[in-house]
């Protein structure tokens, strides 16, 4: 998943605050009733494997010594299946955070307690259905059995914390009552709430300082193939402090625009060294699309970008931590990606153009809401508008592997707040069309008479492909990046695919495409029965599925970008065979033009190599938010493409080589 950039040249007008925890409540076990023990079936989710009695959270935010919240689970066991969950079980956490004195017991149907070993707990990392990676504390609870009830306990700390926190009342498993205690900071502003999915549950009153919000009879969160972001279906509260009394939203966004356009108007001034800087970048530039990509391709070459730069000393971060403006970031040649992006704001203002700080929200996590009055939860990534011609345009050069014309996937398609003293200008940052983020595939391969196949292939990525894999790939190793390339291929085409001679090309590059190359040999690739052999010309969708399986669909169904699959392959047939059948897929294209499947089927003048051509396009106009209603459509259709890349071809093997050839 691809991190925003925060706000970090002018987030602090709005951010003072740090949070405070304290231990887990209470130093004791609480007791486990008989009628928990004698429960026989859920009362939430009545085919319920397993059910959170009650899940109760402390945050004492009243101090300045950091911030913990302190978890007390109890769950209940129903099913074998429920057991094998809490077998081993995952607290997942984000980046920022830490799982820190976590302890659990199992206490069984005849009254028994277990407590965890220490030693049993883990750190590992989690793939989400949605691809994204989590990480987690994995724990292997002792003498589980059904009718169990489990309990855990554990404080999470979020490190660096700023003046807002998420409730999370919606989990991953059936929650009877979850309850949280706050206990507000004492500053000169006010704690308040935004609610999302919660119905009317509201804090109120409790003793000795803390305000207390409860829900009841909540179901599990279950994931979905290419669900929304999770903050947008799950019940929440964003907790935050403010002293603003803006009566409207319009009012409230109107002082976020001027307040953030005067703390970064000294971030866009012109000094001798930028227009000198300028005046060289721009050279030879004739047109406004010219001259910004040409600063935009200077600040990529020029200025060290520290926030993805795999080698930074020490030195270097000293260097960055004391630049102020945008002069001593061109002065030092280092910066962050904010520091970059507003070196460019002030070259353009340089260069003639109207430049201004951007504020945009993060499809990633939570779409954007104007009538939700909070910058911070709304808006939280930035960039630089350009106003080219009649219309603003947007540019994030300190986000180093997004191609100059675009943004990253997550602000794409999403509104955007132009800052300005006066004026509340909202401009939504445009989709790239499909072909501006391609996944293309080329390869010569030959079939063996045994049915196996082998030969060479190429995969270029561009565009969001490319910027979603480099982010993913450009710390790691060439080791693990060939590891990563191996078990992609692997489980594209068969596990026993055997990859040599692997390369991968520009991981570093912003500008130029993600190119793997690599040699392939696939064993029993083809399915032989008598004198025929079974193949499928479409080689990397070849242990494809569709993509959707589920009969219904609780939650709306979102892309993360358009996209365009092109594919080009050549098989040479085995000597003595021919094809029997070379139909093609009929083309596939749904009524909105949102999509379309091209599959193109040729043989070579001798009969011997067969070519295999595939157009795949889907999201045009920047369709790639569908609502749940229209899930049956968007499963058929998905069921149409998938039957067309794994279509099968038959080769015969001709008679004359039958005879030739001795049998087994």
């Amino acid at each position: 998943m691809i991190t925003p950039k925060r706000l970090s040249f002018v987030l602090t007008v709005f951010v003072c605050l740090v949070f405070a925890g304290i231990a887990i409540a209470g130093d004791d076990w609480r007791e486990v009733t008989p009628a928990e023990l004698q429960m026989k079936s859920p009362k939430v989710e009545a085919d319920a494997d397993a059910e959170a009695i009650f899940w109760e959270v402390r945050v004492d935010d009243s101090s300045t010594d950091g911030l913990g919240l302190s978890h007390y689970i109890r769950v209940k066991i129903f099913t074998s299946k429920g057991r094998d969950e809490f077998s081993k079980y995952d607290i997942e956490y984000r980046g920022g955070s830490r799982i820190k004195n976590l302890e659990a017991r199992v206490t069984k149907p005849d009254g028994t307690v277990v407590f965890l070993n220490k030693d049993d707990v883990i750190d590992r990392e989690v793939v989400k259905a949605s691809g994204v990676k989590i990480k987690a504390k994995t724990f292997a609870l002792p003498g589980l059995e059904v009718g169990s009830i489990v309990e855990y306990r554990y404080r999470e700390v979020i490190d660096n914390a700023e003046a807002d926190m998420r409730l999370v009342f919606q989990h991953d498993l059936p929650i009877e009552t979850i309850t949280y205690f706050v206990k507000p900071f004492g500053g000169d502003r006010d704690m308040r709430y935004q609610k999302f999915n919660v119905g009317d549950t509201r804090f109120e009153k409790d003793k000795s300082g803390f305000y207390k919000a409860t829900m009841t009879n909540l179901p599990a969160i279950h994931e979905e193939p290419y669900m929304l972001p999770i903050d947008e279906i799950r019940a929440w509260m964003y907790i935050y402090y403010t002293n603003d009394t803006s009566s409207t939203p319009q009012q409230y966004w109107q002082g976020v625009s001027s307040r953030f356009y005067e703390a970064a108007k000294p971030s866009f001034k012109v000094t001798d060294e930028i227009k000198n800087a300028t005046d060289e970048a721009i050279k030879g530039a004739s047109t406004d699309e010219e001259k910004l990509k040409k600063i935009y391709n200077y600040l990529k070459v020029q200025i060290k970008n520290i926030t993805y730069s795999a080698n930074v000393s020490d030195d270097e971060r000293k260097a960055v931590k004391n630049t102020k403006t945008p002069t001593d970031t061109l002065k030092v040649k280092l910066g962050g990606s904010g520091d970059i992006d507003r070196l460019f704001g002030a070259m353009a203002k340089a260069a003639g153009f109207d430049a201004r700080l951007a504020l945009s929200g993060n499809r990633s996590e939570l779409f954007f809401n104007p009538n939700i009055t909070n910058v911070g939860l709304m808006l939280g990534s930035s960039s630089i508008a350009v106003m080219v011609g009649n219309d603003w345009r947007f540019f994030s050069p300190g986000e180093y592997f997004t191609p100059f014309g675009m943004m990253g996937w997550i602000e794409e398609g999403q509104q955007a707040l132009v800052t300005d003293p006066k004026e509340l200008i909202w401009k939504v940052i445009p989709m790239s069309p499909p072909e501006k983020s391609v996944a293309k595939k080329t390869g010569k391969f030959k079939l063996l008479d045994d049915g196996t196949l082998v030969g060479e292939a190429t995969i270029e990525y561009t565009g969001q492909y490319a910027l979603t894999r480099k982010l993913n790939d450009y710390r790691d190793s060439d080791a693990e990046r060939e590891k990563t390339l191996k078990e992609w291929v692997k489980g594209h085409i068969l596990g026993t695919a055997e990859i040599e001679s692997a390369s991968i090309e520009n991981v570093n590059d912003p500008d130029k495409p993600l190119i793997y190359r690599f040699k392939i040999r696939v064993p029993d690739y083809a399915s032989k029965t008598g004198k025929r052999l079974f193949f499928q010309p479409n080689i990397f969708e070849r242990s494809s599925h569709p993509r959707f399986t589920a009969a219904t669909r609780k939650y709306d169904v979102t892309f993360s970008y358009p996209f365009l699959e092109s594919d080009e392959f050549t098989i040479d047939f085995p000597s003595g065979f021919s094809l029997e059948n070379a139909d093609a897929p009929a083309p596939i294209k749904d009524t909105a033009g949102i999509s379309s499947h091209v599959s193109l089927l040729s043989v070579t003048e001798d009969k011997k190599t067969l070519i295999y051509r595939r157009t795949f396009l889907f999201g045009n106009k920047g369709n790639i938010l569908f609502q749940a209603s229209s899930y049956p459509a968007i499963k058929g259709l998905f069921e149409l493409f998938n039957k067309a890349d794994v279509h099968q071809l038959t080769l015969r093997q001709d008679a004359s080589t039958a005879a030739a050839i001795p049998s087994n």
